[in-house]
């Protein structure tokens, strides 16, 4: 067996593993303890990446760990910015074997195996972004998206993930995410998962989205009712 694999990882090396065959958004099912149904699902943008784990069936939020990657050759490296598990892992890096192929990622010497849901697109609004401003009552509030309090949202071609969190503090804020469109201007989120209220599950919230200088202007009504105008930047 382990013959096979060695094999597999040369050829697959020999073919170019690179890190454009990893973006966009991977899958996997497990079993809890009590026999729930979990969805485990992983999002790579450009050099950032998310994992959430939730109730397939209820969508009540288990746990979420993120931050950047990097792959050389079979070889992945993540650091991580939040873990809702463990604070201490933040700001940790951990490496790994991986063997992937065009709709499988495999995690060597681990039960980890990972199904592909899309390649990055449509994905309009593809990739990693910082919530940069907000604009009030007319008035544009900056905020600087290089401090350690962070609202990061990334999307592959069809599902998206926002993620609040503090990589100074360790502190965990909040999550959200599920599956997205994009069409004639109006961004529909269509909620999987919110961990500071699972009831969220199951909703749908459309907004006007627009392109203005590379940066993504959100507006809309928030999950509560709220009116609001939100300014992202893609992250570096």
């Amino acid at each position: 067996m382990k013959k096979k694999i060695v094999l597999l990882i040369c050829i697959i090396m020999s073919l170019g593993i690179n890190a454009q065959s990893v973006i966009g958004a991977w899958e996997n099912y497990t079993t809890s303890e009590n026999g729930d149904k979990l969805r485990n699902v992983v999002i790579f943008a450009n050099g950032y990446q998310v994992l959430t784990t939730y109730n397939a069936t209820t969508g009540k939020f288990i746990h979420s760990n993120g931050g950047t990657w990097k792959l050389k050759g079979d070889i992945m490296t993540e650091k991580v910015e939040f873990h809702t598990d463990n604070s201490e892992r933040v700001g940790t890096e951990v490496s790994f074997k991986v063997i992937i192929t065009d709709n499988v990622i495999e995690i060597v010497d681990s039960n980890m195996k990972l199904n592909r849901i899309d390649n990055g697109v449509p994905g309009k609004l593809q990739g990693a972004w910082l919530m940069s401003g907000r604009i009030r009552e007319g008035k544009t509030e900056l905020r600087d998206t290089s401090r350690p309090r962070k609202t990061m949202k990334i999307l592959s071609g069809t599902r998206f993930q926002w993620i609040a969190y503090n990589t100074e503090t360790k502190q965990f804020m909040g999550t959200g995410g599920g599956t997205y469109t994009t069409m004639n201007g109006e961004y529909t989120e269509n909620i999987e998962f919110f961990s500071r209220d699972d009831s969220k599950a199951g909703i749908s919230l459309k907004f006007n989205y627009e392109l203005i200088d590379g940066k993504w202007h959100h507006k809309g009504l928030s999950s509560k009712g709220d009116p609001i105008h939100e300014i992202w930047n893609m992250r570096e």
